[in-house]
């Protein structure tokens, strides 16, 4: 699924990757009142499509998915030279899983404010 709103320059796009519907929603409301764009993909192999054919500046992605991981999706990011961060509530499951050396995550839950202060301190830094 993608989200409502949408934008054609990378520059505040961010894609949203997650499979509960209402926080999805909730995040992109945030998001979007941050003033950023926002896209949305339920599953690992959607957002996977995204990622191949837009420019986001940032892939957010829950941990665990139908379909994969946060990390899947993370890989597939960071390889169009895209951030990635990864949010989840099941951080020592994705550990064991592996992968997770390779990406920053954010533990769930988180406040809707302080995750709009981390993405912005996120994006602000320059490697990506």
């Amino acid at each position: 699924m993608i989200g409502r709103r949408h934008v054609d320059s990378p520059a505040n796009r961010i894609l949203v990757v997650e499979d509960d519907l209402d926080v999805g929603v909730l995040l992109e409301r945030v998001l979007c009142s941050a003033g950023y764009y926002v896209d949305r993909a339920t599953t690992a192999s959607g957002a996977r499509r995204l990622v191949e054919s837009q420019e986001y500046r940032l892939v957010l992605a829950d941990g665990i998915l139908p379909d994969g991981t946060g990390i899947d999706v993370a890989d597939a990011a960071k390889a169009r030279g895209m951030k990635a961060l990864i949010i989840t509530g099941y951080g020592l499951r994705l550990c064991q899983l592996g992968g997770f050396d390779r990406h920053d995550f954010i533990l769930k839950p988180i406040r809707p404010g302080a995750l709009v202060e981390l993405i912005n301190n996120y994006l602000s830094r320059s490697s990506a």
